[in-house]
């Protein structure tokens, strides 16, 4: 996993989906930060619609933790696509070390974060229990 993470540093953007307790899909496109075996995305002070409490993704994990997230690289040339998808459980870290962490390691990655106020921020967090790569930049065909 380790290597995986460095790999993923360059990209900006991953998609997050969830789903309801009655499998309802959801899916948005997250910033993000890996480490170990944890995926961090910060419910930041972009403009909402909603309270954090009531974003759908929110609703979702707490009704069902199940997620994933990948991270793609597209390209014309079809010989260079690829893919990582990682799945696994979900949950929200409000406060403590590991949010300390998570923001820490979002600020590095994303200087816009940097200014933000995130201390008080939800962070999501995905606890990485798969891994498939596809593809060029996954090094390896799995899918």
């Amino acid at each position: 996993m380790p290597g995986v993470a460095r790999s993923l540093d360059r990209y900006r953007v991953a998609h997050l989906a969830t789903a309801d307790s009655r499998a309802r899909p959801h899916v948005i496109p997250i910033c993000f930060a890996v480490t170990g075996r944890t995926l961090y995305s910060v419910i930041d002070a972009k403009p909402k619609r909603r309270p954090p409490a009531a974003l759908r993704r929110v609703r979702n994990i707490l009704a069902n933790p199940r997620a994933a997230v990948v991270i793609d690289s597209y390209s014309e040339d079809w010989d260079a696509l690829g893919y990582v998808l990682f799945e696994g459980a979900a949950r929200l870290v409000e406060d403590g070390r590991e949010h300390a962490t998570a923001v820490r390691l979002l600020r590095r990655k994303y200087h816009q974060y940097r200014n933000m106020s995130l201390e008080d921020r939800p962070i999501i967090a995905v606890d990485i229990a798969r891994v498939v790569r596809w593809g060029r930049e996954a090094g390896r065909s799995e899918a």
